[in-house]
């Protein structure tokens, strides 16, 4: 009898002990489960930022962030992709939630501030960079803050901005031609085409910048295409611009020369510089 009371302790001690064992078991695969999800969510996200078609992104971020209101990663990574999209009206409104939460950072911030100037609400922008502490020198804030100084005609902060930027990035062409454009605007066209031409040399691929450069000349009646890496259509739509800058300054018969080689240098038909070469004609027939 003892022996049979003992083997049936024994037997549910042993079953007690299985189904503990087994619990624990099934939280353990539980957890690693957990653990693999995490990573896979992880790695989901970095590719939607980065790879994804920014609309998708949009859309993941988008449902992720509904689905956990208070996770911060899910609302920057939506309000990045809404950026990626070039939807930046929601791109300003994704990040003024984001601010909101607890974690942001002050690069969130800049970020935001960048959305705002995407959006052309310059004045709301310069109040986030405000709210940026000035020990963060990244490049990112340099950059936006000389634009906005630029936009307020603060010329002394937006050339030191701009400077402080160049140094801040290995890529600095995209910041020299900005303050090229700066410069022509103010009228020191010398210091324009400095900047224009350290821009291509930096990057010979910048159109806009070779554009730019061709107004630089041009508004100093310099009418001759610089020394710049330039292949053959870019070079019909670089003498166009010199022709219509020739016509800005009065020199309408250089114009006319010049768009006429604009026409014959491109290697399609250039609609553009027949339109302006005939209405340069009939204006000048009619006069």
């Amino acid at each position: 009898m003892r022996h049979s009371v003992f083997m049936a302790v024994a037997l549910s001690s042993a079953m007690a002990l299985a189904a503990c064992d087994q619990k624990n078991a099934e939280e353990t695969v539980e957890r690693a489960f957990q653990d693999v999800n995490v990573v896979d969510e992880t790695d989901l996200n970095d590719v939607m930022l980065t790879v994804a078609d920014p609309n998708e992104a949009v859309a993941h971020f988008s449902r992720t962030s509904k689905e956990n209101p208070g996770r911060i990663d899910a609302q920057r990574g939506l309000a990045i992709s809404l950026v990626r999209a070039k939807r930046y009206t929601e791109a300003s409104s994704a990040y003024a939630r984001l601010v909101k939460l607890d974690g942001v950072t002050n690069d969130d911030r800049v970020d935001f501030a960048d959305a705002l100037l995407r959006s052309g609400d310059w004045a709301r922008a310069e109040e986030e960079l405000d709210k940026v502490p000035p020990t963060v020198e990244t490049f990112k804030r340099y950059r936006l803050e000389a634009l906005v100084a630029d936009s307020n005609q603060e010329w002394k902060k937006a050339d030191s901005f701009y400077e402080t930027a160049v140094g801040l990035t290995t890529r600095p062409s995209g910041v020299l031609n900005n303050w090229g454009y700066s410069k022509l605007t103010r009228g020191d066209f010398d210091d324009a085409e400095r900047l224009f031409t350290d821009a291509i040399r930096q990057d010979p691929s910048l159109f806009t910048a070779k554009n730019n450069l061709i107004l630089a000349r041009g508004a100093q009646g310099n009418y001759s295409l610089p020394v710049i890496p330039m292949d053959q259509t870019e070079r019909a739509q670089l003498l166009h611009t010199l022709g219509l800058a020739a016509v800005k300054q009065g020199n309408l018969e250089t114009g006319k020369g010049l768009l006429r080689d604009a026409i014959e240098t491109h290697p399609q038909h250039f609609e553009a510089a027949v339109r302006s070469l005939r209405a340069l004609e009939n204006n000048v027939s009619n006069g």
